[in-house]
Formats: C-alpha cells, structure tokens, sequence
C-alpha cells in the first residue's frame, strides 16, 4: 500500500489532550471566524489518520471540530473546522514555526503537534491521497483528471478565510477551514461553469469531501497570472490608466453570469423580493451601526438608499452568481485574459444564504466598490480614475451581456452600499487602520441624490 494508506479510530482520549494546545493556536489564525469571543471548549466530529500516528515516522491526523463560544444565537450549531495536523517525536527545526505544542497527556503524550500543511511530506501525501479517488474512514476522495505524480507543495501565506497549497506550480488545492453542511459553491459553481464550457473559470481536477460537506478542491494554479488587485495599485502608483482592462473585466463577468445562467435554474426577481432584499440590507445596517458607532450618523441617508430599492420594480431575474466579486478575486494571464476565481462567496454568511440565487447586480455592485477601494488606498486620492474604471467595467459588463447595470440604478446603489457597510465592520475587526477608505465610500453614498 501506498504511503497514503491510513486508518481511522476514535480517539476518545485525544481531543482532551489536544484542547489546550488548540485554544492558544486556533485564535490566532487568521480563518478563525470567532475571533473576540471566548473559547469554552471543543468537540469533535470526526477523526481520521490520513497517515498513522504510530509509525516512527510523521503521522497526519484529519480532524473535524465545534469550537464552543458563547453568544452565538439560539439554535446555531458551533463553528466547524478543519484542521490537518502534522504529530512527530522530534519535530526538526525547519518545522519549529508550525508548532502548536508537545502534547502532556493522553494517547499521544511528549508528541510534537503542528500544522501540517507547511510539512512538505504532509501536503504531498495529501496531494497523492486527491489523485486517488476513494474513501479513508469519512473522507471521500474525487478526481476528474489524471494527475502526474510527486509535485512539490508548497503554502501561500495570503489568505485569510482558507488555505492554500500550491503544488509544482501546477494545482491549487484550497483547505477549507470552517465547514459548513452543503456542497461549497467554490467547487459547485467551477464544475457547473466547466459543464457549460466557460473558461474563464480553471476547473476542478480532484476534490474531496466528508458526503455532507467540502473540504477541499484542486484546480490548475494559472501560472504566470496576476491579481486584479495587484494590478490597479500598480497601475495607480504608475500614473496609468486601467479602463480598457477593467472594460475587459466587466466583459469576462457577464460570461461568467450567462454560463451560470445557462447551467443553473434562474427566475424572475418579484417586486415583494426587492422589499425583502431591502429589508436584509436594512438589517445588516443597524447590526453593523451597533458593531461600528462610526456609522451611526450616516444610518438615516443609508437607509434612504435601500428605502428606495424596496420601491424598485426591477423586472430582472436572479441567479448563481459569484457573491464576493472584487479585484482580488480576478486573475489576468500573460495573454491578457481575465479569470474569476474564488466561488465560495462571503465567508461570514450561512452557506445556505452563500448558495441562494440573486441579481447579477450584485457582483456588479461589488467590482464598483473594489475600484474605488484601490483608488482610495493609493495617495493622493484620484478619483477620476476610479470614476473611469467604474465606468469601463459596466460598458464592458454591458457589450457581452446586453443589458446595463447601470439602467437599474436603485438596486445597484443599494448593493454598493450595503457592500460598503460590510466592508465598515469588516475593516473595524480585523484592519482598523483601512476603516476611512469605506467610511469615504459610505459619506458618500448616504449623501442625498
């Protein structure tokens, strides 16, 4: 049997021996979701050795666990996460950074247990159990291409909800790190899109999964590629123009938009649901006002503007979308073709609501807000530019799809905005430092018209 060969038990005793290492590491990663709220306890739903633990040898253990914290509203399970740690008897010192702590009690005691993403052996056995589809205990392991063997990993620091590891410069196998009951749109979406012959998505090539929820997909690393994001800082701080590629980009999202309509049931948007899309928007403001009192005086101008949705009859329809659209979430390769990528919508949401069909407006509405991000983060303020982008993007999104956003103006100004309240409470937690550039954005949407 190969090296992925593994077994899986319960380990009653393990959890209690891991808990106090896990309560000082799992608050300091940058995925953790409850970040400011006290950790109570833990409880495990599945444990899987994906590598034994009593070989001599590294083991890797696969580890489904609630994290219990009080203040979570009645009836709402505790977050799950996913955790792939690395357990040694000597830990060797280029692994000393992963290390969560020795182990003192219990079946594994005087054990080194570390993140085992950034053991290289690890990740590789990882990669070796995607290209072979099956089942080891709960996990189910799928594949949809022949993969070449022993690519070498490697993992990227960037992000913040998940985990990335790159393999060979050829895959990108995203960790999802707080799973939810249902299939993740980061690979329902790529496979729909894939079936519809959209390439402006990389496809999924392996996945895999526990049956009730995704825990991982590789798809092909787009080599040689640069962000979006990337791209028009770097554009701001040369002096240059980026409407022609943001044009292009409003035009690659409206392909995307009409391959998942294409793929994926759609339907007219009623009058009473653009009430009920206001209403949540209307919502989300006065829990974000009590989180942020900075937006406090701008709530009533705010609130006009989603007033003024909940009367728009807007006559389209709503459909999968990709629920997080920003610059950052775009990728444009050496041949100047743009590609969106990371379906998994806004982390912070139930995946139920992640997963419910919406106006493309809302994607739209996103990008808008993600060239005026870059244009403000970059001195001094140009805002011309900004203006141009937002423009371009919408011309484009128009040529390729045959309709405007921009004729459905209450809706799209409503999205903007309760984008940018998002981004308030967002920023507020984790980077109060960038909290003026969307409060710039919400002084100016709460203004009157």
């Amino acid at each position: 049997m190969p090296e992925t060969a593994s077994t899986t038990r319960a380990p009653d005793a393990l959890l209690p021996s891991l808990a106090p290492l896990l309560h000082e590491w799992l608050p300091r990663q940058r995925w953790f979701a409850g970040k400011g709220r006290r950790v109570t306890g833990f409880t495990l739903d599945a444990a899987t050795e994906l590598l034994p633990l009593d070989g001599t040898g590294p083991g890797l253990l696969h580890l489904l666990v609630r994290v219990e914290q009080p203040g979570r509203p009645a009836g709402t399970p505790a977050d799950c996460y996913q955790l792939l740690l690395g357990v040694r008897t000597q830990l060797p010192p280029r692994l000393a950074p992963a290390l969560l702590g020795r182990i003192r009690q219990g079946p594994l005691a005087g054990r080194a247990v570390y993140e085992g993403l950034r053991d290289p052996r690890l990740a590789g056995l990882l990669y070796e159990r995607l290209r072979t589809p099956g089942r080891t205990g709960p996990l189910r392991f799928h594949a949809t291409a022949s993969l070449p063997p022993a690519l070498a990993p490697r993992m990227l620091d960037a992000e913040q909800s998940n985990s990335s590891l790159v393999y060979g410069d050829s895959f990108i196998l995203k960790i999802f790190r707080r799973v939810s009951p249902g299939a993740n749109p980061d690979l329902e979406l790529p496979l729909a899109l894939a079936g519809a012959g959209c390439a402006r998505v990389p496809a999924p090539v392996a996945w895999f999964e526990t049956g009730a929820a995704t825990l991982g997909v590789l798809q092909p690393f787009l080599r040689g590629s640069r962000d979006g994001w990337r791209l028009a800082l770097d554009a701001l701080a040369d002096g240059r123009e980026f409407a022609a590629e943001a044009r292009a980009l409003g035009r690659a999202t409206a392909e995307v938009h009409l391959a998942l309509a294409e793929a994926l049931p759609t339907r007219r948007l009623a009058r009473a649901e653009t009430e009920q899309l206001a209403a949540a928007m209307d919502r989300r403001l006065h829990a974000a006002a009590q989180a942020v009192p900075a937006l406090m005086p701008y709530v009533p101008g705010l609130r006009a503007v989603f007033e003024a949705a909940s009367g728009a009859d807007s006559g389209g329809v709503v459909q999968r979308i990709h629920g997080d659209l920003h610059l950052g979430q775009t990728l444009r390769g050496s041949d100047g073709g743009w590609a969106v990528i990371d379906f998994e919508g806004e982390p912070a949401k139930p995946l139920d609501e992640r997963r419910s069909p919406q106006p493309t407006v809302r994607d739209v509405a996103g990008m808008l807000r993600s060239f005026d991000y870059a244009a403000r983060t970059h001195r001094p303020w140009n805002a011309d530019w900004a203006a141009r982008c937002r423009a371009a993007y919408c011309t484009g999104y128009a040529e390729a799809a045959g309709a405007d956003p921009r004729t459905d103006p209450a809706l799209l100004r409503a999205y903007e905005t309760d984008k940018a309240v998002y981004e308030v409470v967002y920023e507020a937690r984790h980077r109060p430092d960038w909290l003026p550039v969307p409060m710039s954005a919400i002084e100016r949407l709460s203004a009157p018209r």
